[in-house]
């Protein structure tokens, strides 16, 4: 009987909060809500308490000295968003190893689309910022938040065809490197030689040994978190960047096959069916070294890049995010001054870089391609569903404000940034929507473009929750 209200409690409750957790859209709906928190936080009675609170520094004390002493901010954008960085770079990796990049032939058009959709929002960002010190923040319109993207296209089911899920998959995967890169190459202050090469002595360790076919994940980890990770903070090269680079080390392969796997779990089964048996819950004690057995070999034929990505990705998407959302999207509108938007080119570059920038610079890619030959698009990919998925690229949330704080050091300017993302996302997430609702599947009616993308005709291969955020 209590085996049975178990069961029940399972079924009602744990399934359907399973269930939820493995929908694309419900990583997109997690973070709007924290959000949303975040900006009844800033704009409510308790929104200097809630400044406050991640204003706190904490900090390593040894032999009377203190070490790695940052504000919580500081350590949530550098901490917690580094293992975000982390499930990215695995991401990364394995896309070019077994996703949509590893042809990069056959994706010519969505890489083309994600760069046009990089740069033409920087354009327009300096257009408004040239010559002044806000030209810093021309990272900021690049990026793609690609969680709430994924989430608005999931929503419209069977609306989207699948050809352009994939698209957008696509399209986020390089937009996810673009922005590593510019994170990398721009936005990193002064530089310690010594600490930067121990770091990339801790990498070097993590190449050796999974070339000597090291497959123990908790080796990676605390290699990574203990030397490549602090090595990089204390370089003065963003940590992410480290958490990327250390991703790209962990083993693809397994260290059982999976013809080793199959006839290991054959023989196991059949030993598990002839051991002795009783008549209670229990197991006997063959049964359960069995049981073991069949454990270790399922780990064994599982390589760690995903065995990281499938534990990791849980936790980074539904409490990482949010943790970074409620830390960085309070804009307190109390008291504030509307000269203070205006004063620069700061919130106007932002939100018509994303707005206008991101789906302008996307659609000039596939036409100009297009008249090329040099990509191809299915018959499903109408003008209208490129510019629709032009829109959704604008929503800029997680990503463009985790640049913006690595941007400026100015508050006025993270709150101008800040309200040039929210209002692009807000739009460019509104539009987007409409214009994919609207669509019919015309099956290369005369308004669809010619030719037929080359991608991977299966289902998209990113399962991000932030995927990226990028």
């Amino acid at each position: 009987m209590i085996h049975e209200y178990k069961r029940k409690i399972n079924h009602r409750l744990l399934t359907p909060i399973q269930r939820f957790m493995r929908q694309e859209r419900s990583s997109g709906i997690v973070l709007g809500l924290a959000v949303a928190l975040a900006l009844l936080l800033a704009n409510s009675p308790l929104r200097e308490s809630y400044f406050h609170f991640f204003e706190q520094h904490f900090g390593f004390h040894f032999n009377g000295e203190t070490y790695l002493n940052f504000s919580l901010a500081h350590w949530i954008n550098d901490g917690l968003m580094s293992l975000f960085f982390f499930v990215v770079g695995l991401e990364l990796k394995r896309e070019f190893i077994s996703g949509e990049l590893r042809d990069l032939r056959k994706v010519v058009m969505p890489i083309g689309a994600a760069i046009f959709g990089m740069v033409v929002p920087s354009v327009i960002f300096l257009a408004f910022n040239a010559g002044t010190p806000t030209a810093a923040g021309w990272g900021i319109p690049m990026a793609t938040d690609i969680a709430f993207a994924l989430a608005i296209v999931y929503m419209l089911g069977d609306r989207v065809p699948l050809s352009v899920k994939v698209f957008l998959t696509t399209l986020a995967i390089v937009d996810d490197i673009g922005s590593v890169l510019v994170i990398a190459f721009f936005y990193t202050s002064h530089i310690s030689v010594l600490n930067l090469g121990i770091g990339l002595a801790f990498l070097l360790l993590l190449f050796a040994a999974g070339r000597l076919g090291v497959r123990n994940v908790w080796f990676y980890a605390i290699v990574t978190i203990a030397g490549v990770w602090t090595s990089f903070l204390m370089s003065g090269i963003h940590a992410t960047i480290a958490a990327v680079l250390a991703a790209f080390m962990v083993p693809a392969s397994s260290s059982m096959s999976e013809m080793s796997f199959i006839e290991k779990i054959r023989t196991l089964l059949s030993n598990f069916q002839n051991a002795e048996r009783n008549a209670f819950p229990t197991l006997e004690r063959e049964q359960v070294e069995i049981v073991s057995e069949v454990k270790r070999a399922a780990t064994a034929a599982v390589p760690p890049l995903q065995r990281f990505e499938h534990s990791l990705h849980p936790f980074v998407s539904f409490v990482i995010m949010p943790v970074f959302a409620i830390a960085n999207a309070g804009v307190s509108f109390v008291d504030m001054d509307p000269s203070v938007i205006t004063s620069n080119g700061v919130a106007a570059g932002v939100m018509l870089g994303l707005l206008l920038g991101k789906p302008a610079g996307i659609m000039l890619s596939v036409w100009l391609l297009s008249r090329l030959g040099l990509g191809k698009l299915s018959t499903q990919m109408t003008w209208r569903r490129v510019a629709g998925i032009g829109f959704l690229a604008s929503i800029g949330f997680t990503m463009s404000m985790f640049v913006t704080t690595l941007a400026f050091s100015d508050p006025a300017c993270h709150v101008q940034a800040k309200v040039g993302i929210f209002a692009a996302s807000l739009l460019g997430m509104t539009i987007g929507y409409a214009l994919l609702k609207g669509c019919k599947d015309e099956g290369g009616a005369s308004e669809a473009l010619e030719g037929g993308f080359g991608g991977n005709p299966g289902k998209p291969s990113r399962r991000r929750v932030f995927h990226t955020l990028v």
